[in-house]
């Protein structure tokens, strides 16, 4: 009889043994845990702090040269259109010698398309952030020079694309305050795929970017000519891709050096 309450003693000990043991490796990976975590919190903290700063100025330098840029738009339309266009080409550096001579055999070639309107398609990637000041009143210029109307603008950045419809006004208000100038990621070949979803096929499509596609570009899918404008640094990979797009579809490309 005591040998048999012996081993059932034993037994709960061992069980108790057991949930204590295990009770204190609980205890000892939740303090590792809190302990890693602090230290990684100590360690992270400052780093995105200063990210935070960094986007948060980034994201009140942008907001501010887009009121600027709405503000000096206004300025435009109490303009005759000649005065605008010589403002606007002054400003970004088009207006005299080699940069001049180019834009008129651009706007020229425009002139030259068949039917009336043309859909533009506008990188809205983070590299072209720094172009959203001189872009809007230059595209504008380029529609008003072209006797073409705007049927359509569709920004594209990340496999994201949104297209705009209505007077050139909206669409380039929609432009600015829709489009987000972020990402790095220019899919080109997607942009084209919603644009002919969301609005008829143009007399021509111009193009605006500064970068190589990161996606295929179906050439013999896009229904219209695609003129196109590659602007900021010059780079083979870019000018070769837009001009093979332009050749492919019947447009014609233009390098323009902004100052």
């Amino acid at each position: 009889m005591r040998n048999k309450r012996t081993s059932a003693h034993n037994i709960y000990e061992s069980f108790s043994d057991i949930a204590l043991l295990m009770l204190a490796t609980f205890m000892f990976l939740l303090v590792t845990i809190i302990i890693t975590s602090r230290v990684q919190e100590a360690y992270e903290m400052p780093r995105l702090k200063k990210e935070l700063a960094t986007a948060q100025a980034d994201l009140k330098a942008s907001e501010a040269n887009r009121k600027r840029l709405l503000r000096d738009l206004g300025d435009l339309a109490g303009m005759n259109t000649d005065v605008q266009i010589d403002h606007v080409l002054e400003t970004v550096g088009l207006n005299q010698g080699k940069g001049r001579k180019d834009f008129d055999l651009f706007v020229k070639g425009l002139k030259k398309l068949p039917g009336n309107n043309i859909h533009l398609v506008v990188d809205a990637t983070g590299s072209m952030h720094g172009a959203v000041d001189f872009l809007i009143p230059v595209l504008r210029v380029i529609i008003l020079r072209s006797g073409k109307d705007l049927d359509a603008l569709t920004w594209f950045s990340d496999r994201r694309a949104e297209t705009y419809r209505g007077t050139m006004g909206e669409m380039f208000d929609g432009l600015l305050k829709g489009a987000p100038f972020m990402g790095s990621s220019e899919t080109i070949g997607e942009a084209f795929l919603r644009a002919e979803q969301n609005a008829p096929a143009p007399s021509a499509y111009l193009l605006i970017g500064d970068e190589a596609s990161d996606d295929r570009i179906n050439y013999h899918a896009i229904p219209s000519p695609v003129f196109t404008l590659p602007i900021g640094k010059k780079d083979p990979a870019t000018s070769w891709e837009y001009k093979t797009l332009a050749d492919k579809t019947g447009g014609r490309m233009l390098q323009l050096e902004f100052h």
